[in-house]
C-alpha cells in the first residue's frame, strides 16, 4: 500500500491503519470524539502527517465508527456462536462441558487485550451528539438483538419481559469491570487490570452467566469460597 504525501512517496508498514485505529480506541476512551483531534491520532499513531490517516478514513467521524466496528464485530461473533450452541440444545443435542466457559473466556481475553473498548463504549453511550447515537445504534442493535434472541433460548427464570433486563445486566457484569476499572482501583485499590483481577472476574462470570441462563457451570467456585447460608 503506498502513501502520497506533500514530498515524495513513502511505503506504509501493513499495521498503520491498526495504529491508527489502537490511537482512536484510547483517545476518544479518555476524551470523547469532540475532545480529540485527528492531529492528536496521527501523532498517539506515529505518524509524521495526518496524510496516512486520511488515506484510510475520510473524516475524524469515520474513523471513530471503525474504531466502534472493530470492538463490536468480535464480540458479535462469539454471541453469535453462543446462540448456535442453544440452538443446538433446543435441537436436542447436548450442550458440550464447558463450551459456554469457552466463549467467556474468548470474550473476557478480547476485553482484557482491549482494554480501552469498553470505556470508549461506556463514553459513547453518555454523549448528546447525534452522529455518535446513530452509529452506536447502528454498529450495537444488531448484537443486542441476537443477546436477547440467545436469552429467550435458555431455560432461566426469566419472563419475556425481563429479557431486556437480564441483557443488560450481562452486559454491565461483563464491560463493567473494564468500563469502571478506575473507580473500583481507586476504592478498593487493586489492579483491576492485572492477571489477578481478571482471572477472578473470569471465575465469577462463569458462575453468573451460567446461573442466569440455568445451566450448570463447568467451573464451580471451590467450597470454602461458596456463601454459606444459616436456616
Amino acid at each position: 500500500m503506498t502513501l502520497r504525501t506533500a514530498s515524495t512517496p513513502a511505503r506504509e508498514t501493513p499495521s498503520t491503519r491498526d495504529a491508527i485505529l489502537d490511537a482512536g480506541e484510547r483517545l476518544f476512551a479518555e476524551r470523547g470524539i469532540a475532545g480529540v483531534s485527528m492531529r492528536e491520532i496521527a501523532t498517539e499513531a506515529g505518524l509524521r502527517n495526518q496524510a496516512s490517516l486520511y488515506h484510510h478514513f475520510r473524516d475524524k467521524n469515520d474513523l471513530y465508527a471503525a474504531v466502534i466496528e472493530r470492538g463490536v464485530a468480535p464480540v458479535a461473533v462469539l454471541v453469535l456462536e453462543a446462540q448456535r450452541l442453544w440452538e443446538g440444545v433446543a435441537a436436542g443435542a447436548p450442550l458440550r462441558p464447558g463450551a459456554m466457559d469457552a466463549v467467556v473466556d474468548r470474550l473476557l481475553d478480547h476485553l482484557a487485550a482491549n482494554p480501552a473498548f469498553p470505556r470508549l463504549i461506556q463514553r459513547a453511550s453518555l454523549d448528546d451528539a447525534e452522529f455518535l447515537r446513530t452509529t452506536f445504534a447502528r454498529l450495537v442493535q444488531p448484537l443486542y438483538a441476537e443477546g436477547v434472541r440467545l436469552l429467550a433460548g435458555t431455560v432461566g427464570p426469566w419472563q419475556p419481559e425481563d429479557l431486556p433486563h437480564v441483557a443488560a445486566g450481562l452486559f454491565h457484569m461483563i464491560f463493567g469491570h473494564f468500563a469502571n476499572a478506575a473507580m473500583f482501583e481507586a476504592v478498593t485499590g487493586q489492579d483491576l487490570h492485572g492477571p489477578t483481577a481478571v482471572a477472578r472476574q473470569r471465575r465469577f462470570l462463569k458462575t453468573a452467566i451460567a446461573q442466569m441462563l440455568g445451566v450448570r457451570p463447568a467451573h464451580r467456585l471451590p467450597p470454602s469460597r461458596r456463601r454459606r447460608h444459616r436456616p
